[in-house]
């Protein structure tokens, strides 16, 4: 039968497996099927260690049959058959109850698929796929590499490469496959034809196949995406908006009189570039960057002004009640009277600042929402509550975005529909970003950054704490932070999660910049009521302690940290709700206890708690890693430097490239499988080039219909969404 790319899997394979291959590994086409790589290739003899496979994973291994044993069970009826198989490097039991294989004999070399488990301290397979490799199997067997691929519980490796070998013999080489890359881009970068590539990638004779075929493919996945992202930025050149221009006399030149220090050299250039983008009628789209404390709240703030000069509405969206309330108070402080528009002490030439969230009482939220629809309330700050129906502004002219990462697409979205045109959009986020994330996942965004710190802090010097290593160091924590307090100063405490029973959203995720299985036999992870009860008695006995923590009610979040603010609280023992946004310049100790389980760029963020005032700053990463771990030397690089964009790639390199990615653009939804946001920063770059320069002429694709239906691909999956929408 004929076959292309677009071929049905259930047309070309047994119903069966088609249908176990779309249900739990998504491949639905023959194009899902061949962009299905390997993730790595069996050597016999030169095969990943048995020893270094970790409990839990699902994984393929090749290897040899040293024993068989099989003996009657003790405790109950049947037989269990035990087969220990090795690798030439360490060893594994296969164990199978009321089964045998009369095939597995000594000697024999098979591929044994399975999730690792641990009995008596030895790593297992309990009742894993079998497929032998004998004499009178395929050819494929005695290749020099031998494709592993992703699987799943009833799609297993090899099935996966008899399914591919089918599509290979059916087609004499996937002479189907029709290159969407121009001749000339693939002349100019020494690329093969897709089809050689494909045939490279599943059945390579050596390691340079491999090498040549995934560069190959690699491109295929930078120079689709950049497409998508290079269409977006042109798309957004065309959008008509509303010019915002700045006007003299205004409330912005009211909010850079009452600034109470001077815009570092950064922030000014950032200001000017903001404010004139903010002119055009071409709506804005810019991402702005920059060092935890670097000032971006104030630019973003100069830019609402502008905006509500103009006559518009300015819109900050905030992951948390306790942000979206620190923004409308820092906010409001920095106004004075000028964002206090209608009230008794306020200055008519001003603007309302209005604070939305989902908790806040009815009458509140009906006052709120007034303002924002008469358009009296020109600078409005909330959470998802902004999002809800009922929530109409009267002529929306900037969303801006805070901790961007931390919102979904559609949230984001649905703020921007609420403009009568489409608004300027000014996204913000803390945590440095290199380059290569940057072209890669914010690449239809223009990007602005702040390095420079303001003049006037302390700065912050870290240290690990490896309490399993130097028990003693946590004691001597404990009295630095007492002789801070003791010094006029505060502290913050921070847990990886709140206490009680469950976990919480709140909890950091392992898998951001901590290795799995990096501690063994770890325990629960620290929570914010038990250790606030353990200071409380023990270290920090005397002093004024208090919990801060998503649970608590909006109204006791508020007062907590008004209280804080006010150094009314000594300690503050929280988890991450204190991670971004927080700002009280008097204090300057923080323990941050597990630190091990929290990501760098989450360590780096928590760090710019303190030390936002004019002393020296201090921060303690707390860890029972050893400090030979590379858990512990990556606690170790964190204490060790302060630059966030340093930080950023170390991040990037702990992390797996689909938590950087987000999960709406990772795996086979977005395309990027082979690309290496670390690793291959010049071959995006050069995708970067080329997309614009395909875009840029004439006819743009139409003399290129492979490569527009590449995109197109794209364009039906979610990460086509998320770019619509981003």
């Amino acid at each position: 039968m004929a076959v292309d790319m677009a071929t049905r899997l259930d047309r070309v394979l047994g119903a069966k497996t088609a249908k176990a291959m779309a249900e739990q590994l998504e491949l639905y086409t023959v194009r899902d099927l061949l962009r299905h790589y390997p993730r790595r290739y069996a050597k016999r003899g030169e095969m990943t260690r048995l020893d270094d496979l970790q409990v839990g994973d699902r994984v393929t291994v090749l290897a040899q049959v040293r024993k068989v044993a099989t003996r009657k069970m003790r405790n109950r009826p049947g037989t269990l058959t035990e087969v220990t198989v090795g690798d030439g490097a360490g060893s594994m039991q296969l164990v199978f109850f009321n089964r045998r294989h009369a095939n597995l004999r000594e000697g024999a070399w098979g591929l044994f698929a399975g999730t690792v488990g641990e009995y008596r301290r030895s790593k297992q397979f309990a009742h894993p796929d079998c497929h032998l490799i004998t004499g009178d199997d395929d050819t494929d067997w005695a290749r020099a590499l031998i494709p592993i691929y992703p699987a799943s519980k009833d799609v297993s490796s090899w099935v996966i490469q008899k399914s591919v070998r089918l599509l290979l013999d059916a087609s004499g080489g996937f002479g189907f496959v029709e290159d969407p890359l121009p001749a000339e881009l693939r002349a100019r970068h020494g690329l093969p034809s897709l089809a050689a590539a494909l045939l490279d990638i599943h059945r390579p004779t050596s390691d340079e196949d491999v090498e040549r075929a995934g560069y190959r493919l690699k491109w295929d996945e930078a120079l689709t995406l950049q497409l998508t992202l290079a269409a977006r930025r042109r798309a957004a050149a065309l959008e008509p908006g509303i010019a915002r221009p700045r006007r003299p006399g205004g409330l912005l030149d009211a909010v850079d009189a009452a600034l109470p220090f001077a815009l570092t050299d950064g922030q000014c250039a950032v200001g000017e570039e903001l404010a004139a983008e903010l002119a055009r009628e071409q709506p804005m789209h810019r991402l702005l960057q920059g060092e935890v404390g670097a000032g971006k709240t104030v630019v973003a703030l100069r830019a609402m002004a502008q905006v509500v000069d103009a006559g518009g509405q300015a819109a900050l969206l905030a992951p948390t009640e306790v942000l979206a309330a620190q923004h409308a108070r820092s906010i409001g402080a920095m106004l004075g009277p000028l964002g206090r528009a209608g009230e008794l002490d306020g200055d008519p030439a001003g603007t309302r600042v209005v604070l939305l969230t989902g908790s806040q009482k009815a009458a509140a939220r009906r006052q709120g929402r007034a303002a924002v629809a008469d358009g009296s309330a020109g600078i409005v700050v909330g959470t998802h509550a902004l999002l809800q129906e009922g929530v109409d502004f009267a002529d929306l002219g900037l969303v801006v975005v805070d901790e961007q990462h931390r919102f979904g697409v559609e949230q984001r979205d649905a703020l921007r529909a609420k403009g009568n045109r489409p608004p300027h959009v000014l996204v913000m986020t803390a945590t440095p970003i290199p380059r290569t994330v940057a072209m890669t996942v914010y690449g239809d965004l223009e990007t602005s950054t702040l390095r420079q710190l303001p003049g006037g802090r302390g700065g912050v010097a870290s240290s690990v704490v490896p309490v399993r290593d130097k028990p003693a160091w946590l004691d001597r924590a404990w009295e630095r932070l007492r002789e801070e307090v003791a010094a006029g100063r505060q502290a913050y405490v921070v847990c990886p999660r709140i206490g009680e029973d469950a976990a919480t959203e709140e909890e950091p995720d392992d898998a951001d910049g901590a290795p799995a299985g990096e501690v063994s036999d770890r325990r629960p992870p620290l929570a914010v009521l038990d250790v606030a009860e353990e200071l409380r008695a023990g270290p920090l006995a005397g002093l004024r302690l208090e919990v801060l923590h998503g649970r608590m009610t909006p109204e006791d979040k508020e007062a907590r940290m008004r209280a804080f603010a006010a150094g009314d609280v000594d300690v503050l023992v929280a988890t991450t709700v204190v991670e971004v946004g927080v700002d009280v310049p008097n204090a300057t100790v923080m323990v941050v206890l597990d630190a091990d389980r929290f990501g760098v760029s989450q360590l780096h963020q928590l760090r710019g708690r303190v030390a936002r005032g004019r002393h020296q700053g201090l921060c303690l990463l707390v860890s029972e890693a050893s400090a030979s771990s590379a858990t512990g030397q990556r606690l170790a690089a964190v204490a060790g430097t302060s630059d966030g964009f340093e930080l950023a790639r170390l991040d990037l390199e702990t992390r797996r490239e689909g938590d950087v990615l987000g999960a709406a653009q990772s795996g086979r939804r977005s395309g990027i499988r082979m690309l290496s946001l670390l690793e291959d920063e010049q071959l995006i770059a050069e995708a970067r080039t080329e997309a614009t320069a395909l875009l840029a002429t004439d006819r743009g694709l139409a003399d290129f219909p492979g490569l527009a239906m590449e995109v197109a691909a794209l364009a039906t999956d979610e990460r086509a969404e998320y770019l619509e929408k981003a």
